[in-house]
């Protein structure tokens, strides 16, 4: 008996590491001030050549903790790190920074998460519009890095 409950703890514990792993309980700060962190992200970009990339998401949302965990670990955090300045705005319950989102497109409309990548200078490179990671949590951390891969080759590629 002793020896059945054992292996009951440790699949108990796999399965919540990996429920762990697969979503992220409050990737947003609502306390954080939005602005100033882009603007910070936007002069990091400046220095290391690298475009800004901005979450727009709330912690209410499973989509948007699921894209989280998929990014935080593995190849997916190494391809974020590796190519952008990442910064994550909280919309709350669609009440929260909307200023931030409407001066970057309102990505946000059909849908969060939401994603906006900038270059250092300040222009929109490419902006979800059509609620595009808004099924985050069907996606694999297979299919999430295959949607930055094409987004970072559009960059490359001028577009």
């Amino acid at each position: 008996m002793h020896r059945y409950a054992h292996v009951l703890l440790v699949c108990a514990l796999l399965l919540g590491a990996r429920a762990t792993a697969a979503t992220v309980e409050k990737p947003y700060d609502p306390g954080a001030n939005a602005k100033a962190e882009i603007q910070d992200a936007l002069r990091a970009a400046r220095s290391d050549h690298k475009p800004v990339l901005i979450f727009f998401g709330a912690n209410w949302c499973p989509d948007c903790r699921a894209l989280a965990g998929s990014l935080a670990t593995g190849k997916n955090a190494a391809l974020l790190r590796q190519h952008f300045n990442i910064v994550k705005v909280d919309v709350g319950n669609f009440d929260r920074n909307l200023d931030v989102a409407q001066q970057y497109g309102d990505p946000i409309k059909k849908g969060i998460p939401a994603a906006v990548i900038v270059a250092p200078d300040g222009k929109i490179l490419y902006a979800t519009q059509a609620g595009e990671l808004a099924n985050a949590r069907t996606m694999s951390d297979a299919g999430v890095y295959a949607f930055f891969e094409r987004r970072l080759a559009g960059l490359k590629a001028g577009g």
